[in-house]
């Protein structure tokens, strides 16, 4: 069992908001405007935001596929985290920026849903971290298969917020809320 995160310090963390991910994501104008709601809520209550950037060989690091959306901006100070996987977790230093931090919850947003989102928030909750997924504020693109039958992307971000709902991990709270009614410090849910 892992060990559960004590306290109710909450930090968001904006996940591959990045050109080349959001490039073909679905509704991303919408999508941007929430994680970026998100983010001027967090600063304003003095919530820490951290910023992820994957890059891998088809998002080389430093290339302007791999920067982050121009309507998102980091402010300074804010922590920025390089992965090379799909969960934040893995081969980063994101673990021990949230216990310097003495987070116990995390609000997640951003891209891609199916992949570092769904990693990112199953890494949170098999480290005993709370667990909020802003559910207006994460995206991905439709997913074409070998047999020609096509995952439309609404459905996927669909499926993980009725997941995140629904989930139950022991003594950890999940849950899902809107970029406008995530409580930073109420884990799982709304303010």
């Amino acid at each position: 069992m892992a060990t559960v995160r004590e306290g109710s310090k909450g930090v968001l963390l904006v996940v591959d908001v990045q050109v080349g991910v959001i490039s073909e994501a679905w509704d991303a104008p919408r999508i941007i405007k929430n994680v970026s709601r998100a983010v001027e809520r967090a600063r304003a209550e003095g919530v820490p935001v951290i910023w992820v950037q994957h890059s891998d060989r088809n998002l080389v690091h430093g290339s302007l596929e791999w920067q982050l959306v121009p309507e998102l901006k980091p402010a300074e100070g804010e922590l920025r985290i390089d992965k090379s996987h799909e969960s934040s977790f893995e081969q980063t230093t994101l673990e021990q920026e949230l216990a310097r931090l003495g987070a116990s919850h995390i609000a997640l947003a951003g891209a891609a849903t199916n992949w570092c989102i769904r990693a990112t928030a199953y890494g949170a909750l098999d480290r005993g971290y709370d667990l909020t997924l802003i559910k207006d504020a994460h995206t991905t693109g439709s997913v074409e298969l070998d047999n020609g039958t096509k995952i439309e992307a609404l459905s996927v971000i669909q499926d993980l917020n009725i997941v995140m709902k629904w989930l139950s991990y022991p003594g950890r709270a999940n849950g899902t809320a809107t970029a406008e009614e995530v409580s930073f410090s109420n884990p799982g849910g709304t303010r």
